[in-house]
């Protein structure tokens, strides 16, 4: 029997076989869960062929987090697959790399700042409440995030927004905890991921990592990423809440 053996998992970011959610999906569903997937846009068809690869095929939603209809309507269509929800993954982040990555931290417009902020942060809460009609006694919500307590070289105001993500975590442990339900993070080390690749230098995070990192780090293996996120849906982790768990290889804790 699997860890996640019966449980419902929403996994909402998912594009490519490339995405750290694609394989949480995987190993959901190894370990015994129930799936449903989301995306929006032009991306859901290449979410929708990637999922295919997957047996079962998990069913795929909409859903775009800066949508009020498609939030508000999210708990609905959800139920139309679940009666209850066990976990929430929430693997979603946007900068635009023109204007908000790269160096270019001291000349970013607000507007593309408060798209950052809403999709990378905010999301974390309204899609938290946007499924909490469904949330089982004991729900897990687990998000990801680059560890933002300090500041990293080209990641500008994606860095701000994973720091008002982690903050974000932490307010949604304190006030959904006498509900139940846990909120934590996983702070992986930089994958080989579309998100990572559209950031200008991110090469620059490899040579970080290969240089610094205790255990090592390999920049295209998503599994202790994702094995970690599994943990963290699963009951092993039943009074641990407002956490953020790194998967770095170490590096967190190295200096210089």
């Amino acid at each position: 029997m699997g860890i996640l053996e019966g449980k419902n998992i929403l996994v909402a970011g998912v594009t490519m076989n490339t995405s750290i959610g694609y394989r949480v999906v995987e190993l959901a569903q190894a370990e015994g869960a129930n799936v449903v997937v989301s995306n929006f846009g032009r991306a859901m068809s290449l979410t929708e062929r990637v999922l295919k690869r997957l047996d079962p095929t998990p069913p795929l939603l909409e859903l775009d987090v800066s949508n009020d209809d498609h939030l508000s309507t999210l708990a609905e269509r959800l139920g139309e697959h679940f009666d209850h929800l066990d976990g929430l993954v929430h693997s979603i982040a946007f900068a635009n790399p023109e204007t908000a990555l790269g160096g270019k931290f001291l000349s970013t417009p607000f507007s593309d700042v408060a798209t950052s902020v809403q999709v990378s942060a905010y999301s974390l809460v309204s899609l938290t409440m946007a499924c909490k009609p469904l949330f089982a006694p004991t729900a897990a919500v687990v998000g990801l995030t680059f560890d933002a307590t300090v500041s990293w070289p080209i990641y500008d105001w994606m860095g701000v927004s994973k720091a008002a993500l982690e903050s974000a975590s932490r307010y949604l442990a304190r006030y959904l905890g006498p509900d139940g339900v846990r909120c934590n993070l996983v702070a992986a080390g930089p994958l080989e991921t579309i998100a990572k690749k559209a950031i200008p230098g991110s090469e620059e995070f490899n040579n970080i990592w290969g240089g610094r990192a205790p255990l090592g780090w390999d920049t295209k293996d998503l599994t202790p990423t994702a094995k970690a996120v599994v943990a963290l849906l699963s009951d092993w982790f039943p009074s641990t809440t407002g956490e953020m768990l790194h998967v770095d290889g170490g590096l967190h804790s190295t200096g210089a």
